[in-house]
């Protein structure tokens, strides 16, 4: 491990304080905010100013924002991004720690498609495979992405007299349940399905987010009813959605605390 450089290490301290508050500093905030002495925020400010990392806001002397280089960094970034790879790294680290069968679903009409897989080592196990497509109404990912439309958008993709299909007794099979329940992970953030597309699993769900805020996933955790309890949903719920938020930072969203 090589030895970090300081005057880098100041100078994107300084680029990440434009993150918070109006977005807009002086060097006098970044001198109190960063404790540095003068001499040095001078120097670093006009060099950043002088690569496009920072510029002047128009009528406000000596106050800055971001300039358009970070812009173009960030896209390119974005560019690069492949949601299947960095949703196979994340689920990968969540089977690790809880030894479930973990899964990244997006939406494709009114079903869902699972573009990343990770298997627990149990013997016994939910048994399924990335690229499998499912009615979204039936699981958790599928209600979370749901849940996650705007409500012309989830009216058009399923009216009020729709037909859902059901996977076994526990699905819902009517609109105007599944409208109910879509509130209520609205409400909670979180989507359980219990034995609603296979009849020995069940599974919690999370959304993921790109760097718009806009959910684009979901991330869940299957568990064969053999290991569930409600001590161990909510174990699960918690970490699905850390792994979600994991997940959406890769993307480029910035979780607000």
């Amino acid at each position: 491990m090589g030895r970090l450089v300081p005057a880098v290490t100041r100078a994107l301290d300084i680029l990440e304080l434009f993150l918070d508050g109006d977005g807009t500093l002086s060097a006098p905030d970044i001198v109190r905010k960063l404790q540095l002495p003068r001499t040095t925020v001078h120097e670093l400010v006009t060099t950043l100013a002088a690569r496009s990392y920072i510029v002047q806001v128009p009528g406000q002397p000596g106050r800055y924002r971001l300039g358009v280089r970070p812009y173009q960094l960030g896209s390119r970034y974005a560019e690069q991004l492949d949601l299947a790879a960095e949703g196979q790294q994340v689920a990968r680290s969540v089977a690790e720690t809880c030894d479930e069968t973990v899964h990244v679903a997006i939406l494709e009409g009114t079903d869902v498609i699972y573009i990343a897989k990770v298997d627990s080592t149990h013997a016994v196990r939910m048994v399924s495979a990335a690229g499998r497509r499912l009615p979204a109404h039936c699981t958790s990912v599928g209600k979370m992405l749901l849940a996650s439309l705007p409500e012309p958008e989830l009216t058009s993709r399923i009216p009020d007299d729709a037909e859902l299909v059901a996977m076994t007794p526990n699905s819902i099979t009517e609109p105007s349940a599944l409208r109910e329940a879509l509130a209520q992970i609205r409400q909670r953030g979180i989507a359980v399905e219990s034995r609603e597309s296979n009849p020995d699993v069940s599974c919690v769900a999370a959304p993921v987010r790109d760097r718009t805020g806009q959910v684009v996933a979901a991330l869940s955790i299957s568990v064969p009813m053999i290991r569930w309890s409600d001590d161990r949903r909510a174990e699960l719920e918690q970490l699905a959605a850390k792994g979600a938020v994991e997940l959406s930072e890769r993307l480029g969203h910035r979780t607000v605390a």
